[in-house]
């Protein structure tokens, strides 16, 4: 493992994963830049504010200027700001593919221009689509069903078609992110469950039998860390699932239930949604070493805690939470 330090450009640092990411990387001795549009609050890396290894840039990705700007002295890239999900992304289509695909081959050019030696690249599970294989590995074909997953796809490619000599690439290929982050998601499934079971004692389930892979925030953020550390050889235009544990919704909910307390109340509705995902994690492992180390439960742990102490406030309502509501407010064009 390399122990040098990068001066990284986190894109979408202010987002639900960047909240946990750029401490880190603060804290492991890197430089960084962020890059984002602060919509869900410019208090989110609160925590670092002042730290001389911070700079915050809060722009547009689509704005060349604005990227040039950001990526100036910057030696690394990890690329995390997209319109997040289905449902968000489907709210208003050309919005997000004016994020989540347009701008994205003239970053990786403005990357290259400005210097950036390791470019990686936060895509999504959701690019295969639904599979019948009991193990989804990364040489399976993609078969995305959405235009959110198709552009995570086609981002891939051009990336791919980018990457030269000098300039390494890695692709990551996550399951959910679940977990407490100072940017909360409250729209994903393990927190959705959480949130119902702590605020209304009950939890919906529908169906039950469908598999979720999901990944703590803790070890996603790891594994960006990790990848800075390794070897050029090592990554260089390797694509890498990044998940820990598929679940069946129905056992998602219990070990909700674990935590939570016997008295909650689990009830199942029929669904005709029996979509199954259930992705590999073991090429990671095998090539580089990375093992996630916190639970599902873990998260729920950790998600229940932060409701209770007040980190996490007005959990069924606030906007700050639901991606799509702060889309609404916002009225992003």
């Amino acid at each position: 493992m390399s122990d040098k330090k990068w001066n990284v450009l986190v894109t979408g640092g202010a987002g639900y994963v960047g909240a946990v990411l750029v401490p880190k990387l603060l804290a492991a001795g890197h430089k960084v830049t962020v890059l984002d549009l602060y919509m869900y609050g410019d208090d989110v890396l609160q925590s670092v504010k002042g730290n001389p290894g911070l700079r915050e840039v809060k722009g547009d990705l689509r704005d060349p200027a604005t990227v040039a700007d950001a990526l100036d002295g910057c030696d690394a890239v990890i690329h995390l700001a997209c319109i997040s999900n289905d449902p968000s992304y489907d709210l208003d289509p050309d919005l997000g593919r004016s994020i989540n695909h347009d701008c994205f081959r003239p970053l990786v050019k403005a990357s290259k221009k400005a210097g950036v030696k390791r470019f990686i690249y936060a895509s999504s599970s959701s690019v295969y689509g639904v599979k019948d294989d009991p193990e989804v590995t990364e040489d399976l074909t993609l078969e995305p069903l959405t235009d959110y997953s198709k552009f995570k796809a086609i981002c891939e490619v051009e990336l791919e078609e980018e990457r030269e000599p000098g300039f390494v690439t890695c692709v990551v290929r996550p399951a959910t992110v679940c977990g407490y982050s100072p940017r909360q998601r409250l729209d994903v499934i393990v927190n959705i469950l959480t949130n119902f079971a702590v605020n209304k004692g009950a939890i919906r389930v529908f169906g039950g039998t469908q598999k979720r892979p999901n990944i703590h925030i803790e070890d996603m953020t790891d594994l960006y860390l990790f990848l800075l550390q390794k070897e050029d050889g090592e990554i260089d235009g390797k694509i890498y699932n990044a998940g820990y544990e598929n679940h069946t919704v129905m056992q998602l909910a219990e070990m909700v239930k674990n935590v939570v307390g016997d008295d909650l109340t689990i009830n199942v509705e029929p669904t005709d949604d029996l979509r199954s995902y259930h992705v590999s994690s073991e090429l990671i492992k095998k090539e580089l070493g990375f093992e996630p180390t916190h639970t599902i439960q873990d998260a729920v742990v950790d998600l229940v805690e932060a409701m209770n102490d007040g980190r996490l406030k007005d959990t069924m309502d606030n906007p700050l939470y639901f991606n799509i509501k702060r889309m609404q407010d916002t009225d992003l064009k």
